[in-house]
């Protein structure tokens, strides 16, 4: 037998040399695992989170070519990016979707670590870290919408300045040192801290934050995306109106993760305790929790406390958020009566949402736990009458049906969206583009979920049974009938004396049976 050696070609061999040389670096050092069926998205809402930094770098680094981070150029800019680059209203729209997105995934993200306990795994550095990361997205995305320098911006930057001033003893520096001398200084500080400071934070924050393992779903990071595109298509974003400093500014709010500390200063108390002091008590608090939580178990369902607190957080969270963004709409008042939120009604019902929120939390561990018991009783009878739950399953031809009906409307998307390109209608463009990109996701999945299904082995089909010969059995005589009957009398048989009948015959009798005598006496013999 011979053997043959193939030397490998140069492509190859620059690969092999590349990826040898990366294994001593960090990128190698992570793990990724590659689902090869549905994984639930809460458990890596973390990588989810990063992708959209990626898209967010993507698109950012494009619309820094055309931005122009200078006072009276800034707004102009952006509307030359919106209304006459080439595809500057679709990096625009995505670039802002996706920095609300990332927002929301690392808020999502961060509760869903809290709630399931995963801080205790000897995680306390990458839940602490995780809370400054949050923090830090936070100020990102606030600084991005600021360099627009509309009039939403120019009330954050007020806003912001004036917690900034309020600050004891540092705070006069402070401010001096990221706002600059005034609005004709912050648009470059505020570029400065967007494109190139804060990111170089954020990166070696993630660099310490990020586990070895990381699950990479294709799937859902195509959802993801493709959501975004969506939104962008559907809600496209606003320019707003350019700040004018002889003009006062309209009524206006901030952006959505910002209303909550929004209506704290609408109550007009004191700005550094509103402003600065409760946020950053609430920041410190999910920081230390790990070290608080002294619950032996993870499950949500036995750290009482610790998930009531969770809870009540959150309500505060939403009634502040839905509170910041409500202004009275009777024009017929002043604009302070308008905006006033009265603080003691404020502080009261944040005061009530306490006991309500630990109410809640009692009643629905309740009701999680009964739902358990309720389980584990079904799941008993299932196990003794031997019955099994029964999982929804595609047949494999409709599986493969599904997937050329996707591929169909997957070609009509693109067909779509780019008569929709040719057209001009540049939202409609986005929309059907995220479409493509969620379609994606579904063909996507469902060949995975085929080819998962394929993997499983299929019960043996019961063989016919095999045909079978008439045999005829003759009966056959046990041994102690055979006795019994061999036991009887044999009937005596009846001489006939052929000579005694006749009239004067002498002489010994000679004579025969008769022929039934005859035959009983061989059957008994038989």
């Amino acid at each position: 037998m011979g053997t043959t050696l193939q030397e490998d070609n140069g492509l190859t061999k620059f690969f092999k040399w590349l990826w040898n040389g990366l294994e001593r670096t960090m990128f190698l050092g992570l793990k990724f695992t590659f689902p090869s069926r549905f994984v639930s998205p809460m458990g890596f809402l973390g990588m989810l989170t990063f992708i959209t930094f990626i898209i967010l770098g993507i698109t950012g680094a494009l619309l820094m070519f055309y931005y122009e981070p200078i006072l009276d150029r800034a707004w102009d800019s952006v509307e030359r990016i919106n209304d006459v680059i080439p595809y500057g209203f679709h990096m625009r729209n995505i670039h802002y979707h996706a920095s609300n997105a990332m927002v929301f995934l690392a808020l999502a993200h961060m509760y869903y670590q809290y709630f399931s306990g995963r801080y205790k795994i000897r995680n306390e550095v990458l839940w602490v870290t995780g809370v400054i990361l949050g923090t830090v997205t936070i100020l990102e995305a606030f600084t991005g919408y600021d360099i627009l320098y509309n009039e939403r911006a120019e009330l954050a930057i007020s806003i912001a300045a004036s917690l900034t001033n309020s600050i004891p003893v540092l705070g006069p520096d402070i401010r001096e040192t990221v706002f600059g001398a005034g609005f004709a200084d912050f648009v470059l500080r505020f570029y400065a801290l967007h494109v190139f400071i804060l990111p170089i934070v954020m990166l070696g924050l993630m660099a310490v934050h990020f586990p070895r393992f990381l699950v990479f779903d294709v799937p859902m990071v195509m959802a993801i995306s493709g959501a975004i595109f969506v939104t962008g298509g559907v809600f496209p974003v606003e320019l707003g109106f350019k700040f004018e400093p002889a003009s006062p500014p309209g009524v206006t709010v901030p952006e959505w993760y910002l209303t909550g500390l929004y209506a704290y200063l609408r109550s007009q108390y004191d700005k550094f305790v509103t402003g600065v002091l409760w946020p950053g008590l609430f920041i410190g608090s999910l920081a230390l929790i790990p070290f608080i939580d002294r619950y032996k178990k993870f499950s949500w369902k036995d750290r009482p406390l610790v998930t009531a607190i969770g809870i009540t957080s959150l309500a505060q969270i939403i009634v502040t958020t839905y509170w910041g963004f409500y202004i009275d709409p009777d024009i017929s008042k002043s604009l302070t009566e308008r905006l006033v939120i009265d603080p003691i009604l404020l502080y009261v019902v944040m005061l009530l949402l306490v006991p309500l929120s630990f109410g809640f939390t009692y009643m629905l561990i309740k009701l999680a736990r009964h739902a358990e018991m309720m389980n584990k009783m079904e799941a008993a009878k299932r196990k003794a009458s031997g019955e099994t739950r029964k999982s929804i399953s595609l047949p494999e031809n409709w599986t493969w049906i599904l997937i050329v009906v996707l591929l169909i409307f997957q070609v009509y998307l693109n067909l779509s969206a780019y008569y929709a390109a040719t057209a001009g209608f540049r939202n409609v463009e986005l929309f059907l583009v995220g479409l493509v990109l969620v379609t994606f996701a579904g063909i996507f999945h469902i060949y995975r979920y085929a080819n998962q299904q394929a993997k499983i082995p299929k019960p043996a089909s019961p063989k016919p049974p095999a045909a079978t010969k008439e045999v005829v059995v003759k009966p056959v005589m046990q041994p102690a009938a055979a006795a019994e009957v061999a036991q009887k009398p044999v009937p005596q048989t009846r001489v006939v004396n052929p000579s005694a009948s006749l009239p004067g015959s002498t002489g010994p009798a000679t004579g025969s049976m008769d022929s039934q005598t005859m035959a009983d006496s061989r059957h008994l013999k038989k």
